[in-house]
């Protein structure tokens, strides 16, 4: 029978000092390869509080399930939700981010231009959708509405200054005539694109004025040349386009300084006279908010302010007939003088004054 040897094979690790050092040299091996990994993950990471990542915006949208349970009465109207839940649920995994080239909100280089094109153009883009944003957002059960009130408020956070549209399911009260020329006209209207009469520019606005109050806001409404009816926003009333209109025709006025007629003597400071300075006031800041851009210069037949012969029968009329006449309109003068929100007493402030320049 042949020999059968086996061989010792003796370890390495031959005292328990080695043990250690190699148990040692394994752990710090470890901790090397953990830090290697961390710089590799955060290197060129933002952690300050600017990073749009950061915000609680794309928190929340990066914490968002999956899905969401809603339970809703289907014979319950719907409600319009307010820009900041749409963006929070349709559009902030984009424009957060800043991904497939979207415009991150916040970011005003980016947001200029778009700012600059018009909310009509930038609310039909959306609707039919421009290169990688799908038509609304994706989302098709968002109104024409929610689409406007998502835009302005991710404008509104990156430098613009645009009014929210009204719900459509809801009646609040109407918007002052710069909060509509803001929303709506100012993109044509300050650039005078399209032959548009710029804001303050009184040469062009004395023509429009010339044909008729009424005449210019029919075309506002129905829309004229290359404007759009209702400057491209449905939900605009009837009446804050009037007041839309009456801004503009002031702001011709005030821009192009047309000088008013010279304010009457002021009573003597008794007691008796204090509440009729204090009325006369207030009939001249109604008169030169609302009523210059005609009577100052005579525009559409308006008698001018201090002409006496201009202003002689009408004060033999009598005061209550002039109220009259300025509260329901007559002729190119609208009621109010085109602003309807201004209180009775207000105009009748401004009759007062008028018919005082010109007794």
């Amino acid at each position: 029978m042949s020999e059968i040897r086996t061989e010792e094979h003796s370890s390495p690790i031959k005292t328990p000092k080695q043990l250690i050092i190699v148990i040692l040299l394994a752990l710090l091996v470890l901790i090397i390869l953990i830090v290697m990994l961390s710089q590799l993950v955060t290197t060129g990471f933002d952690a300050s509080k600017n990073n749009p990542a950061l915000s609680e915006l794309a928190i929340a949208q990066r914490l968002k399930p999956v899905g969401d349970v809603e339970v809703v009465d289907p014979s319950a109207p719907k409600v319009d939700k307010t820009g900041k839940e749409i963006v929070a649920a349709v559009c902030g995994a984009c424009h957060t981010s800043g991904v497939l080239n979207a415009p991150k909100i916040g970011d005003k280089a980016a947001w200029g231009k778009l700012i600059a094109a018009g909310l009509p153009r930038l609310k039909q883009d959306t609707i039919n959708g421009i290169r990688q944003m799908p038509a609304r957002g994706g989302n098709p059960d968002l109104s024409d509405v929610e689409i406007e009130r998502a835009i302005i408020y991710m404008v509104d956070q990156s430098g613009g200054k645009w009014i929210e549209p009204v719900s459509s399911t809801a009646k609040p009260a109407e918007r002052s005539g710069e909060q509509v020329v803001q929303a709506a006209c100012a993109h044509c209207h300050q650039t005078g694109v399209g032959g548009a009469p710029k804001i303050g520019d009184r040469a062009a606005w004395i023509p429009r004025a010339t044909k008729g109050y009424d005449i210019v806001v029919r075309s506002a409404i129905k829309g004229h040349g290359g404007m759009p009816a209702r400057g491209g926003m449905a939900d605009l009333t009837d009446g804050e386009l009037r007041n839309a209109v009456t801004y503009m025709f002031n702001m011709g006025a005030a821009e192009a300084k047309v000088p008013a007629a010279a304010a009457p003597a002021a009573p003597a400071t008794t007691a008796a006279a204090a509440p009729a300075q204090v009325d006369a006031n207030k009939g001249k800041a109604v008169y030169e908010a609302n009523c210059t851009v005609c009577h100052a210069a005579g525009i559409a037949g308006a008698p001018k302010a201090g002409d006496k012969a201009a202003w002689a029968p009408r004060l033999k009329t009598g005061m209550d007939a002039l109220y009259a006449t300025s509260l329901k309109g007559k002729g190119a003068m609208p009621p109010k003088g085109g602003n309807l929100s201004l209180a009775d007493a207000d105009v009748k402030a401004a009759v007062d004054y008028l018919a005082g320049m010109a007794k």
